[in-house]
């Protein structure tokens, strides 16, 4: 304990003048204005030059807030031992201060300064959340310190709470993994991916304990995911074949997606306005929403039908209900081949034309493996059923192929509903979603032309999962609010939405794309003001969740609204290395342009070798994580051990690029009362909701 005071005495002589000069915030008062010029150099993408300005008015005026800003400024560029510096001297003059108290004793954890970390931590008394969030960072000191039983302990107090249970119980793993009690650490780090799907590492972990604790079948799932996500994952794709031999199931057995056999009934979409558009939708694409590498197609119509020659309009054979046929490439030559094997070579493209007789019965048809969520861990292959028609594609140019889906916009807006939000979602936000949809989907038309296409059924355009995917609320979600749209100037808005904006949106300016009068930050939150707005205030945002319509957390995922990763440093030079370039071991992520909204718009990566500037936050997310992270709302500390980094943890909000539409905000408007137009008019101000359909 007197080394502790000895350090916080020398931080008294660097950045407090004297005690007898100290004078209180509200007695100058050009502090605030000074606050304001500060933030706003830091929004400005000048982090270095507001630290210097904070740091003087934390001199000048003994503000809280100065010290905040500045302590939270020098933890992102990677200097924890100056936050460490600052905050000491935060804490003389507010000794009961529980922000400050807590600031100090994370600058000490993330600097490896342990000891320190543990007596402050465990002096912090916190409510609810706070609790759990000081309970984990406990541990972390104490984990630092080699005291692992004590870490144990408050990890497992700690993974019985709300918003931190993904880092509590991977944590906790990781004690078990030291132990080398492999049954537990793999119970752990199951925990922690079942409450966060997108906490790569955990999976990772997770399939190496289940190797070593002899489960190989479930630790070839682990790494299969692992690989769709990532295919060019060197250690999942080593981990797959190695455990091949292993395996006591079949590949076919543990992979195997869902089988249909039976066609659903599906009531056809009509209006009596007029005809509805019909959109070609392009079926197991790529991540990119490209054609993906097909060789056969094997499908079953539920009504007679009839095979067309797209090139001449001519009939080339007729089919009869629910029998099965197989479209297949060989040795360059498209064919399809009848139940019987009979034999009917095409060129160019055919067209699968189901017809039903009865006007109130649609015709699907029924499709055997086609692949869903491509680059994500979710992904599968599965059989699905469509309405509408089936054109098969001979792609010579990409020797494959292509399966496309051509029906009427409302019927594919269904195929869409329940793939992109939870169909147990208030009335209200379905709704709402099903008019940006429908508003996407006519905006983005023909976007893969260059393909044959207009829309791919992945996330690159919207998740189209056609009858597979229909719900009853979805379906009825289009069906009454047929025909409407939200337009800017008379022309559909760029309706884009993400499954949770973590409390506030970004314009799409942050994002990196283009300024859009009605992309603009919009706030969820119902107990923070942004006009007031300070940079450290994300850490409180971020590490303490706040109340706001996005916290929704009925039929959701709690980390689409709160998460938090940790990365190795290890891997993160693999990553940087294999998909940047090599700048050696890394030494610091510093967040160097971050918007009012908190979303971080450019990184800078720094190595002993060089470094990586990432702008834009599909790059930004792609590049600091293995897979991906959720968002780029977050905010990142460094963790050393021995003065040497030993990995970064991220604590973040949302789950997508955060602009425009937020699908949980909605919800949680939608419970609140708010009909879908109001909610749809929060999220884009100034457009107009219109129904536009052809007459």
């Amino acid at each position: 304990m007197k080394k502790f005071l000895f350090i916080s005495f020398l931080f008294l002589c660097a950045f407090v003048p004297a005690l007898a000069q100290t004078a209180a915030a509200d007695a100058l008062p050009d502090t605030q204005e000074r606050l304001n010029e500060a933030a706003e150099t830091y929004f400005e993408g000048r982090p270095e030059q507001a630290l210097e300005k904070y740091i003087e008015i934390s001199k000048d005026a003994q503000d809280k807030d100065a010290f905040l800003n500045a302590a939270f400024i020098a933890m992102e560029q990677g200097s924890p031992k100056q936050a460490v510096d600052i905050m000491g001297s935060a804490y003389v003059l507010y000794p009961q201060d529980k922000d400050v108290a807590e600031f100090l004793a994370e600058a000490y954890l993330a600097d490896g300064q342990y000891e320190n970390a543990e007596k402050f931590f465990s002096l912090l008394e916190g409510g609810g959340e706070r609790s759990e969030f000081i309970l984990i960072n406990l541990a972390r000191a104490q984990m630092g310190m080699g005291e692992k039983k004590l870490a144990r302990r408050n990890l497992q107090a700690a993974a019985k709470g709300t918003y931190h249970t993904s880092l509590s119980n991977y944590l906790l793993g990781q004690i078990y993994e030291q132990d080398k009690n492999w049954k537990k650490a793999a119970e752990a780090f199951n925990k922690a991916i079942a409450y966060d799907h997108q906490f790569t590492e955990a999976r990772r972990h997770y399939a190496r304990a289940l190797e070593k604790d002899k489960q190989y079948n479930d630790a070839y799932r682990q790494y299969r995911i692992l690989r769709s996500a990532s295919p060019r994952d060197p250690e999942a794709n080593a981990a797959v074949a190695r455990l091949r031999p292993k395996l006591t199931k079949s590949e076919k057995e543990l992979t195997k997606g869902k089988e249909r056999t039976i066609h659903t009934f599906v009531k056809p979409v009509v209006s009596l306005e007029g005809k509805l558009k019909e959109v070609r939708v392009a079926l197991g694409t790529t991540a990119g929403g490209r054609p993906s590498s097909r060789s056969s197609l094997i499908f079953t119509p539920s009504h007679p039908f009839r095979i067309i020659v797209k090139s001449t309009g001519k009939t080339l054979v007729m089919g009869k209900a629910k029998e099965t046929w197989r479209a297949e490439l060989k040795k360059g030559k498209a064919s399809l081949v009848s139940p019987t094997g009979k034999r009917y070579v095409f060129s160019g493209a055919v067209l699968i034309e189901p017809k039903s007789a009865d006007a109130l019965v649609g015709a699907t048809v029924l499709i055997e493996k086609v692949m869903s969520g491509a680059g994500m861990t979710w992904a599968s292959v599965d059989d699905k059923e469509y309405r509408g028609k089936l054109e098969i594609v001979h792609d010579k140019k990409r020797n494959t192929l292509l399966p496309i889906n051509i029906v009427n916009i409302e019927e594919y807006l269904m195929g869409v509903m329940s793939s992109e939000m939870p169909s147990a979602f208030p009335m209200n936000a379905l709704r709402a979603q099903a008019v940006l949809a429908r508003t996407y989907a006519l905006k983005h038309l023909g976007k893969h032309k260059a393909y044959g296409y207009d829309l791919c059924d992945t996330q690159n355009c919207q998740v189209y999962g056609g009858v597979s995917a229909e719900s009853e609320a979805g379906n009825a979600a289009v069906e009454s609010t047929m025909g409407q749209v939200l337009l800017y100037n008379k022309k559909p808005i760029e309706g884009v939405f993400s499954a949770n904006a973590g409390g506030i949106t970004q314009s799409a300016k942050e994002a990196g794309w283009y300024q859009t009068p009605y992309l603009i930050p919009t706030s969820d939150y119902k107990d923070f003001d942004f006009t007031k707005l300070q940079p450290y205030q994300f850490k409180s945002l971020l590490q303490h969740p706040h109340d706001a319509y996005s916290r929704y957390d009925k039929n959701v995922s709690r980390a689409a609204y709160r998460w938090a990763r940790v990365i190795e440093e290890e891997d993160l030079r693999q990553i940087i290395k294999r998909q940047k370039k090599d700048i050696g071991a890394i030494t610091a992520i510093i967040p160097q342009k971050r918007g009012r909204s908190g979303y971080v718009s450019r990184v800078l990566v720094k190595g002993t070798k060089g470094s990586v500037s990432l702008s834009k936050e599909n790059v930004i997310r792609n590049n600091l994580a293995p897979g991906m992270l959720r968002s780029s709302y977050f905010i990142v500390v460094p963790n050393y051990e021995d003065r040497k980094l030993k990995n970064f943890v991220f604590y973040g909000g949302g789950w997508g690029h955060g602009v425009g539409f937020c699908q949980t905000g909605a919800a949680g408007r939608a419970e609140d009362g708010q009909e879908y137009p109001e909610i749809l008019m929060h999220y884009f101000p100034g457009t107009a909701l219109t129904d536009t359909r052809e007459k």
